[in-house]
């Protein structure tokens, strides 16, 4: 039984070398230029990898991996885990003069993870090569571009013994309330978070078998712990076949990804609810006509909350298409456990609460207040906690969500306050003098179990307290967003801000299309309405901005405090002044 990763890369090259084991869409198109690359082509270039790094005596060092998106990074992550080599992936700068936030945050992760290496692509190298001169403190860290290292390099790999224990690769947080932070994961961890999600998803040699194994499309960034964990690193664990392509791609054509789905017809595909609002937006009656959709079975929707309308209007929308809505998955994860705590079961439709169930405003008539994510995956431990009294909340009573298991990683790297606070918690004794034993991750995140199902509210640091209540942001955004068609769905950031003698009072910040400067206004009243009417606030103030004025996540999720810095500072690229109450 394989202990690692690094075992299975022997396993899958023996016993079926020439199967592809990820092909990328070059342009995006499905018809376009298509690159693939085999499992015996994969092993030979991670050996290859993993040699150059030993030979120079870089194991058991960081190195950060900078590669546009393309299958050379798969070969360098595991390239990296095959030297016993600790891999941090990064985003390669553009080598733009207006990208400086991007290249901050690199020299950032490059300095905190105090990498001995750079392994990217020849484009990413050759730009880094280009910045030297003005970046001193990167001068002195060794640069390749993993394409130039030959294949017989791998003649000289050597098993590097790593133990489950050992670090795999540092996942940095997407920064959405805080700093990012490196998650430590060892490859006990992430062989055990492998388990979890095939089992969660049905990923049996059955599934494999019916569909030909193609098992994933997927145009999520590898940097992010979904798109690496789930798209990339299962489809290796099980030796499936999975597609791949751009994120910048997606986004410029959404309509290229279920265009994928429907060419390669794999068990799986998914990501964020923003993507499949956007997938929507691109819905023409002719786009959903040409689509065969049947064969996709698992539709996973995470890393953001998952919206009722959302998935009931792609159901609707998608269902002649093919399409199922038993296929739809929501699903719940973070990096600091590795990625899946929750989800499934499959071929069943989502578990949905109305208003009085979940304690939330029912911003749709016509849909429900809340979505389930499942269960925990077998071995993984989710409890609901008063993040002030460390004490277990009942069933359906709202908390923090705490989580235990070997898929939860080993802490931040090199921060060990942040680790002792948030991978080390324990309960308190609760009212009966009893309590749950054991060692906890403190998710940040709200939610509450409802009869084994976890139902995930919002952020406990985003959360508002108006007038003595609580308000989530993402029920203030939504119900802006549903105000008038012009807001783009997934682009509003709700907060508060001090209202004086007021007190805390919430303003709306919301992109729409840059020529809808004259309906300002209009729109604005329209969201006051929208949040009242939901929510039964007045707000405070509506900023409508220009398209990718919103700060957000590498993995896409709106910064609701950078918004906030953003419009007390007054940078925000306003569509027409604020329209005050």
């Amino acid at each position: 039984m394989a202990r690692s990763l690094v075992d299975l890369l022997t396993e899958h090259a023996d016993r079926q070398p020439d199967r592809t084991a990820y092909r990328f869409l070059v342009t995006g198109e499905s018809d376009g230029e298509v690159r693939e690359l085999s499992y015996r082509a994969l092993a030979a270039r991670s050996r290859a990898i993993a040699a150059w790094l030993q030979d120079r005596g870089l194991a058991g060092s960081r190195a950060m991996l900078l590669y546009p998106p393309g299958l050379e990074f798969v070969c360098g992550f595991l390239g990296c885990l095959a030297a016993g080599v600790t891999a941090v992936p990064g985003v390669p700068p553009q080598g733009r003069s207006d990208n400086r936030r991007a290249l901050n945050r690199m020299r950032r992760l490059i300095d905190d993870a105090d990498a001995g290496v750079v392994l990217g692509g020849r484009e990413t190298i050759a730009a880094l090569d280009g910045m030297a001169a003005h970046l001193p403190d990167l001068a002195d860290v060794p640069r390749v571009a993993t394409e130039d290292i030959p294949d017989e390099a791998a003649a000289s790999w050597r098993e590097p013994g790593v133990g489950e224990g050992d670090l795999a690769f540092l996942q940095y947080t997407s920064g959405s309330t805080s700093a990012p932070r490196g998650v430590m994961v060892t490859h006990g961890n992430l062989m055990d978070n492998e388990r979890v999600l095939t089992r969660q998803m049905g990923h049996t040699p059955e599934i494999l078998a019916e569909h030909a194994n193609e098992l994933f499309v997927s145009w999520l960034p590898v940097y992010h712990d979904m798109g690496l964990i789930a798209p990339v690193l299962n489809t290796f664990y099980l030796g499936a076949t999975s597609t791949l392509f751009s994120p910048l791609h997606f986004l410029q054509r959404p309509d290229r990804w279920l265009t994928a789905v429907s060419r390669y017809r794999p068990y799986s595909s998914g990501g964020p609810n923003f993507a499949y609002e956007l997938a929507l937006k691109h819905a023409t009656p002719a786009f959903v006509d040409g689509l065969d959709l049947s064969a996709w079975k698992l539709a996973f929707n995470g890393a953001e909350p998952v919206r009722p309308a959302t998935l009931r209007r792609f159901a609707d929308t998608f269902g002649p298409a093919g399409f199922r809505r038993d296929a739809l998955y929501p699903c719940y994860g973070l990096a600091e456990a590795t990625l899946m705590v929750s989800g499934g079961p499959v071929d069943a439709p989502p578990v949905l609460l109305d208003a009085a169930e979940a304690g939330r405003p029912r911003l749709d008539p016509a849909d429900a207040a809340a979505v389930g994510c499942g269960r925990p995956g077998e071995g993984i431990t989710v409890a609901v906690a008063d993040p002030e009294r460390k004490v277990e909340l009942a069933d359906g009573e709202t908390g923090e969500i705490w989580v235990a298991g070997a898929s939860v990683a080993k802490g931040y790297w090199r921060n060990a306050v942040a680790t002792r606070e948030t991978f080390r918690a324990a309960f308190a004794p609760g009212p009966d003098g009893t309590r749950r034993e054991g060692r906890f991750l403190r998710t940040g995140d709200l939610g509450f179990l409802r009869g084994g199902e976890l139902f995930v509210t919002g952020r406990l640091k985003d959360l508002m307290v108006l007038d003595g209540r609580n308000h989530y942001p993402q029920d203030l955004e939504l119900a802006a967003e549903s105000a008038h068609p012009a807001l783009r769905p997934g682009c509003t950031a709700a907060f508060s801000v001090d209202g004086g003698a007021e007190g805390e009072r919430p303003v709306l910040v919301a992109e729409t299309e840059a020529d809808m400067a004259g309906e300002a206004e209009k729109i604005a009243d329209a969201v006051r309405a929208a949040v009242g009417d939901a929510c039964g606030l007045p707000v405070h103030d509506v900023v409508l901005v220009r398209p990718g004025t919103i700060p957000k996540t590498s993995s896409g999720k709106i910064q609701r405090r950078a918004t906030r810095t953003a419009y007390l500072g007054g940078t925000l690229a306003v569509l027409e002044a604020p329209v005050m109450s």
